[in-house]
């Protein structure tokens, strides 16, 4: 019997990097999964994996930054499976460069906080009044919002999510619904290591940073995300883009029984880079 038998899961950016590993993980944990991001045909790829493995998946092509998809996704879980049980807001996007605040474009603004910001209290607060009690979210922030080390706009929408997490767990906390966030450090996924990411690095915040953080620290992997708790006393170093586990098995715990004592809380997974 898995971890998560009986129980439906939400996950959004669930077609690559942690919420494709996270997926598949909580599938093979007895979890029906629901799968949600903008890209179609790779969501689509990941469901086949699911499947393949023996697991239970829908895939539901959508993006949280428009007003009407979070509730049109929670709507759907809700037919299919009739409840929701855990919601892993993982989706999040990036701005080109690391700009700081003093650089930022408006377009970056926009685009960004409506993603990483609006989508996720959207998908909150549409999962949570159709969650029941021993209900769990888990939100993916980022150590950039926590130590501000990255891009201002993103730094500003992680630092959002972390204080919507602390919110949503206070307010919901006599409905016995959890809100935990985890915050990785560098994950190597298509987002952080694609053109888009990489292009012009602003290299006065990476000499900032490189003054608060061991730049040379390894990087994770999106599984390594996906599994963290289990492995933090056991394993060190940098999560690479096809070991996710160590971030999932963080999310696992957190969206399993076995946190069932935990909520408000953020977990740091950046290997020390940022002590």
């Amino acid at each position: 019997m898995g971890r998560l038998t009986g129980k439906v899961a939400v996950i959004t950016g669930g077609n690559s990097g942690v919420g494709a590993a996270t997926a598949k993980l909580f599938a093979a944990e007895g979890a029906s999964v629901v799968i949600t991001a903008r890209r179609a045909a790779a969501l689509e790829e990941i469901a086949d994996e699911i499947r393949q493995a023996g697991g239970e998946v829908l895939a539901l092509s959508t993006d949280i930054s428009k007003p009407e998809d979070p509730e049109r996704l929670m709507e759907a879980a809700m037919e299919k499976y009739g409840k929701i049980d855990i919601l892993v807001n993982n989706a999040g996007i990036l701005e080109a460069g690391l700009k700081p605040i003093d650089r930022f474009t408006d377009e970056d603004l926009d685009r960004i906080i409506d993603t990483n910001q609006k989508g996720t209290m959207r998908c909150i607060r549409a999962a949570a009044k159709r969650m029941q009690s021993g209900a769990s979210i888990v939100n993916v922030a980022s150590v950039a919002g926590e130590k501000g080390c990255g891009g201002a706009v993103y730094v500003s929408s992680k630092a959002a999510v972390i204080g919507v997490t602390k919110h949503t767990a206070l307010r919901f906390q006599n409905d016995n619904i959890r809100c935990n966030a985890v915050c990785p450090g560098n994950i190597l996924t298509p987002m952080t290591t694609g053109s888009a990411a990489t292009a012009e690095l602003d290299q006065d915040m990476i000499g900032a940073m490189a003054t608060h953080s061991n730049l040379r620290t390894q990087s994770c992997t999106a599984e390594d995300v996906g599994n963290i708790l289990p492995v933090l006393v056991a394993k060190t170093g940098l999560i690479s883009a096809s070991d996710f586990s160590f971030v999932a098995n963080i999310l696992l715990f957190l969206a399993s029984d076995e946190s069932r004592a935990i909520t408000g809380q953020v977990l740091v997974s950046d290997f020390g880079a940022m002590l």
